[in-house]
C-alpha cells in the first residue's frame, strides 16, 4: 500500500512537471511568435536600408562626373544659354524631351503641374529647364546650383541611360521606370552639345569634324561603350558600332550583366561609373592593358584608375543591391494573346529549343556562347575579353522592344528572331507556331 502510495506521487510530480513544462513552452513559443516578425523585421532592415541607399545613388548619385560633363564639355553652359550666362541658344525642356530626356512628374509641384498644364509655364524657355534641374525633376541629370541658385554644374546619373518615365503626365513625362532601357535617349546629340569637342576628338585620335559626324550617328537609344577603349567607331560593314542601351531589371542571378560578359553587375557598374560617365573612383581590369586590343585605354591608363576621394567603390554594394530588387516587369494583360502564348510556352520549351539556353526560372543559362552558336558575326564578342556572348535574360522583353533586338538592335522584331534561329538550328516550325512562340515571348 506504502508503495502504491509512492508510485501514485511520483506519477502526480511526473504530471506537474510535465504540465508546467508545456506551460513554459506554450509561453516560449507565444513570445516567439509575438518576437519573430520584429526580430524577422530587423534582420531585414539592413538590407532594406542598403537597398533605398543604392536608389538614391542609382537615380541622383553623379560620382564626381561634374568634372567632365561641366568641367570639360560645358554642357551646364550649353543648357544655360547665352540669355542665362552659357553659350548657344540653350536646351529648352521641349528640346531635352527631343534627345530623349524625361522628366519626373512626381518631383514636380502642384504649381508647376498647373503651370504646365495651363501653358503658363513655356516649356521653349531654357529658364524652365533650370527649374526642374533644382527640382531634381529631370531623370538622370543632377544640377548644382550656389546659394543665389545660379547653375555651377551638371553630372549625369545611372537613370539617365537606364531610367525611363511612364508618360502618365505628357509624352516624356511621367512616373519613374527604373532599370528600364531608356531608347529615346540620344547620348551622341547631348554630347554634340559641347563647344569643346577637341580632347574627346584627340582621345579617339580623329578630327573633331569626324567626331561629331560619328556622334550623330549613334542614334537614339545607343551608346558604343567599347569605343573609348578600342576607338573602333564602324562595323567592319560600314555601320555605326552602338550597341543598344540594356535594361538593368531582372538580373538578379545572373551572373553576367552585359552583351558580351565582361563581368558581374558591380564590375560593370563600375566600369560605367570610372569610365563612360568619368566618375571619380578606382577601378583595375588588367585585361584592358593589352594594346592591341585597347589602344585607347592603355593610352589613358583606364586600366587601372585611381582617384582620392574614391567616390564610387563603397557604393557598389548598395547600388547592386537595388538594382538586384528591381524584378523584370510584366507586359499589360492586352498586350499579347494569352491562348496562343500557352500554345507558345510548349513550343518554347520543346521544338524550338529555347529553354537550352533560355532555362527558366531566369530564362538565361550564365553561360557564354560564341557567334557560331547562335548565327550571327563575331564582331562585337571580339571587341571583349570573353570573345563570346552571354544569354541575355528573357523578363520584360515588351520594354526593351524599342530599338529592336540584340545587341545591336539587327532584328526589327521577334518574329525576326524566332525566323532567325528556325533558320539557324533548322526547326522546321510551322508558320503558326512560330506565331504562337512569338506570342509567349511578349508574354514574359
Amino acid at each position: 500500500m506504502q508503495h502504491k502510495k509512492q508510485l501514485l506521487i511520483v506519477f502526480s510530480l511526473i504530471a506537474f512537471i510535465a504540465l508546467s513544462q508545456c506551460t513554459k513552452n506554450a509561453k516560449i513559443e507565444e513570445v516567439g511568435k509575438a518576437a519573430a516578425p520584429n526580430q524577422h523585421s530587423k534582420i531585414n532592415e539592413p538590407k532594406k536600408n542598403l537597398i533605398e541607399d543604392g536608389k538614391q545613388i542609382f537615380r541622383f548619385d553623379a560620382f564626381g562626373d561634374e568634372e567632365f560633363w561641366s568641367g570639360l564639355l560645358h554642357i551646364d553652359k550649353a543648357i544655360l544659354g547665352a540669355k542665362n550666362g552659357g553659350f548657344g541658344t540653350g536646351v529648352s525642356p521641349n528640346a531635352a524631351l527631343a534627345v530623349g530626356l524625361k522628366v519626373d512628374a512626381e518631383a514636380l509641384p502642384p504649381n508647376i503641374v498647373s503651370g504646365i498644364t495651363s501653358h503658363a509655364i513655356n516649356l521653349d524657355d531654357p529658364a524652365t529647364t533650370l527649374e526642374l534641374l533644382k527640382l531634381n525633376a529631370v531623370v538622370g541629370v543632377k544640377g548644382n546650383f550656389n546659394q543665389s541658385g545660379v547653375l555651377q554644374s551638371i553630372g549625369i546619373t545611372c537613370a539617365s541611360c537606364h531610367s525611363t518615365v511612364d508618360n502618365s503626365f505628357a509624352a516624356g513625362i511621367g512616373k519613374r521606370l527604373d532599370a528600364w532601357p531608356n531608347r529615346d535617349l540620344n547620348v551622341g546629340a547631348i554630347i554634340s552639345l559641347t563647344d569643346n569637342a577637341q580632347p574627346i576628338a584627340d582621345m579617339l585620335h580623329v578630327t573633331e569634324p569626324k567626331l561629331r559626324e560619328v556622334l550623330g550617328l549613334w542614334g537614339p537609344g545607343r551608346y558604343p561603350a567599347i569605343l573609348f577603349m578600342d576607338g573602333k567607331a564602324l562595323r567592319p560593314d560600314g555601320k555605326i558600332a552602338a550597341n543598344l542601351i540594356p535594361a538593368a531589371f531582372g538580373l538578379k542571378g545572373i551572373d553576367l550583366t552585359t552583351y558580351t560578359g565582361w563581368g558581374d553587375i558591380s564590375y560593370w557598374n563600375s566600369f560605367v561609373a570610372n569610365l563612360e560617365m568619368h566618375g571619380k573612383g578606382n577601378f583595375s581590369d588588367p585585361r584592358l592593358n593589352n594594346p592591341a586590343k585597347y589602344p585607347i585605354a592603355v593610352e589613358n591608363h583606364f586600366y587601372n584608375v585611381i582617384n582620392n576621394p574614391d567616390l564610387i567603390t563603397s557604393k557598389l554594394p548598395a547600388l547592386r543591391e537595388y538594382q538586384h530588387s528591381i524584378k523584370a516587369p510584366e507586359p499589360p494583360a492586352n498586350y499579347f494573346d494569352k491562348t496562343a502564348a500557352a500554345r507558345g510556352k510548349s513550343i518554347f520549351l520543346t521544338k524550338a529549343k529555347c529553354a537550352s539556353c533560355h532555362a527558366l526560372p531566369l530564362y538565361a543559362d550564365n553561360v557564354l556562347h560564341t557567334a557560331s552558336e547562335i548565327g550571327i558575326d563575331d564582331f562585337d564578342a571580339q571587341r571583349s575579353p570573353t570573345g563570346k556572348y552571354r544569354t541575355t535574360p528573357l523578363g520584360g522583353l515588351f520594354a526593351k522592344a524599342k530599338g529592336g533586338y540584340y545587341h545591336d538592335g539587327r532584328f526589327e522584331t521577334l518574329a525576326d528572331v524566332v525566323n532567325h534561329y528556325n533558320n539557324h538550328l533548322t526547326l522546321n516550325l510551322s508558320t503558326k507556331e512560330k506565331q504562337n512562340l512569338v506570342e509567349y515571348l511578349k508574354s514574359l
